[in-house]
């Protein structure tokens, strides 16, 4: 009976730690009809959106359009077990297919290759719970690089409105090329193009004036509401549709105005181990070299894919009132990268549209996602021939209205207004992305950096007097604040005549480290030299413990300023008396001398 008794708490661990590793355990059980009914009506919705903007975010990542469809549906199936969020939808995104242009040399293999490594790279992460360095890449750099990537993946479209071909990609060559060619445009692209754009904004705007459905309305008001709702939120599928059977009805007259997707391979992608070798005409580029052409992206891709969902599972988890595990999004992200490689599928994160689209049409659980998965197996498996008619403009209205909101405007009047400061993380990223976007990244994290270890090598103090000199740290004293303290300390106590006695109050101080605590050692000698005293008050008891183990030589600890005050007025008080009584006596002979 007892060993029964102490089992049934370790079952109860162990069942625990499997739910936590496997989150589907949490709400299956409790899953219902209603439940269904909601997942149904949103995995159909997400899967309207995202089959024909993954064939769109593939001409952003370089490749051929069916590797965008070859990465939309693992995520939706690994997510689905081993995500804590019920609204994000993993796949492609315009922000990941821009920065796998930039390092997989519009080659299939290099991308299958970075997904495979970004998901290695995910899952130990999230393995050794390492989540926490996502946090020193601070709100400026993000959305410096989101804005850059809005207006460089916005005009990387431009050259598929207009329908001119060899265009470069480097966002200053595409500038000049594309207003040097602009009298090459294609007359049927351009129209179709901005038809296409001007439908999708304007839908857009609908589907934010519709009134909500209410059950007391007539039943023709509800349908015809739900009929606008259907049309705005799916009105990706809908203006790429229209655009195929234009281009469709033109093919069958002998004439085509307009640029075509071409030929996509039909059927599913074969399951098989990702390349770790790549056979060109002459020769083979290895594992290790393909790895170093890689480069920065290996650090950079999956770091911004683990940031874009983590930012996404956060935001919705808030709205929504529920909470996200941050290191088990960790490891759901690089297992879907991991297996998705196996699947031919360049690296996925969250989408912050396609989660919108799903919390707002009322998903409950993460089974939504394998009713979007099965759509996108259907599509690659028995709609793949008629994506042949898709004009490549439609596709480039479709990925310049999902980024343009990325772009935030206000972003640099706000922080003009709260911290002017935060502009330079900002600044500097925005702008060198447009040369290259690791450069950008990079540089705007060293620069947060360096400001985030200015404040920690710089902390403010505050001065006050209370007979004594009251120095106020209002943070941690770490090893690079040493010779700030330093000088503090000689300006305003012991570089005046005379010196001066200073209480330093470390009620704010949470943390130290071994070389502040030798720093201190050597200013109580330097006050002892003096003939002042340096004393402490307010310190924590972890802190006080590592002040009182090093056995500092002077140290004085009172627990509050008061005490310290009182502490420091009969000192001074005897060492008046000591002073009067030592001038008295040196004055008595020399008086006795002027007599």
């Amino acid at each position: 009976m007892a060993e029964r008794d102490r089992e049934a708490p370790q079952r109860c661990c162990s069942y625990h730690t499997v739910q936590r590793r496997l989150p589907v355990l949490r709400w299956l059980p409790q899953y219902s009809l209603g439940w269904l009914q909601l997942d149904l009506i949103a995995g159909v919705t997400v899967g309207l959106t995202v089959v024909p903007q993954a064939l769109a975010y593939a001409e952003v990542a370089g490749l051929p359009v069916q590797y965008g469809l070859y990465s939309s549906f693992m995520g939706c199936f690994v997510y689905c077990l081993l995500g804590t969020s019920k609204d994000v939808t993993l796949g492609p995104t315009a922000i990941m297919s821009l920065l796998v242009s930039s390092y997989v040399f519009h080659d299939p293999a290099y991308a299958i290759l970075l997904t495979f490594l970004s998901g290695c790279i995910q899952l130990a992460m999230g393995l050794l719970h390492l989540g926490f360095l996502l946090d020193f890449v601070s709100c400026p750099v993000i959305k410096g690089f989101t804005s850059a990537a809005s207006v460089t993946i916005s005009f990387n479209q431009v050259k598929n409105i207009l329908g001119l071909h060899n265009i470069p990609r480097q966002f200053f060559l595409q500038v000049y090329h594309t207003f040097q060619r602009i009298g090459e445009t294609r007359a049927g692209d351009a129209l179709l193009g901005l038809v296409c754009l001007a439908v999708l904004v304007g839908l857009r705007a609908m589907k934010g004036h519709i009134p909500r459905i209410h059950r007391v309305e007539l039943l023709s008001v509800r349908i015809s509401r739900l009929i606008l709702w259907a049309t705005a939120t799916a009105r990706n599928a809908l203006v790429v549709l229209f655009a195929g059977l234009v281009a469709y009805s033109f093919q069958l007259m002998g004439s085509q105005p307009f640029t075509l997707t071409g030929e996509t391979p039909q059927g599913l992608p074969p399951f098989q181990l990702p390349p770790f070798s790549k056979v060109e005409a002459n020769s083979t580029v290895p594992f290790s070299e393909m790895v170093q052409d890689l480069g920065a992206g290996l650090a950079v891709v999956p770091l911004m894919g683990l940031l874009e969902t983590v930012a996404i599972a956060k935001a919705f988890a808030s709205q929504n009132n529920y909470r996200i595990d941050l290191n088990q999004e960790l490891l759901a992200m690089g297992l879907t990268n991991l297996l998705g490689s196996f699947v031919s599928s360049y690296p996925v994160t969250g989408s912050f549209g396609r989660t919108a689209v799903n919390a707002q049409t009322g998903v409950c659980t993460p089974a939504g996602g394998l009713i979007t998965g099965t759509l996108v197996l259907l599509s690659l498996a028995y709609l793949t021939s008629l994506f042949y008619y898709i004009p490549k403009a439609a596709l480039a209205a479709v990925i310049i209205c999902a980024v343009a909101p990325m772009f935030d405007a206000r972003i640099f009047r706000t922080l003009w207004r709260v911290k002017r400061l935060d502009l330079l993380p900002l600044c500097v990223t925005f702008l060198l992305c447009f040369w290259e976007v690791q450069y950008g990244i990079v540089a705007g994290i060293l620069v947060s950096g360096v400001l985030l270890l200015y404040t920690i090598a710089r902390p403010r103090i505050k001065l006050s007097e209370h007979g004594v000199l009251l120095m106020q740290p209002v943070s941690g004293l770490h090893f690079p604040a040493v010779e700030s303290l330093r000088d503090a300390m000689h300006r305003w106590a012991l570089a005046v005549s005379p010196p001066r006695c200073v209480i330093l109050d470390c009620t704010h101080v949470s943390s130290m480290d071994y070389t502040m605590v030798m720093g201190l050692a050597d200013l109580l000698q330097e006050f002892q030299k003096r003939g002042v005293t340096l004393t402490f008050s307010g310190l924590q008891n972890h802190v006080l413990q590592i002040l009182l183990s090093a056995d500092l030589e002077g140290f004085q600890h009172f627990p509050s300023m008061e005490e310290a005050e009182k502490g420091h007025g009969a000192e001074l008080d005897g060492r008046r008396r000591v002073l009067l009584h030592s001038t008295s006596e040196n004055m008595l002979p020399a008086s006795g001398l002027i007599q």
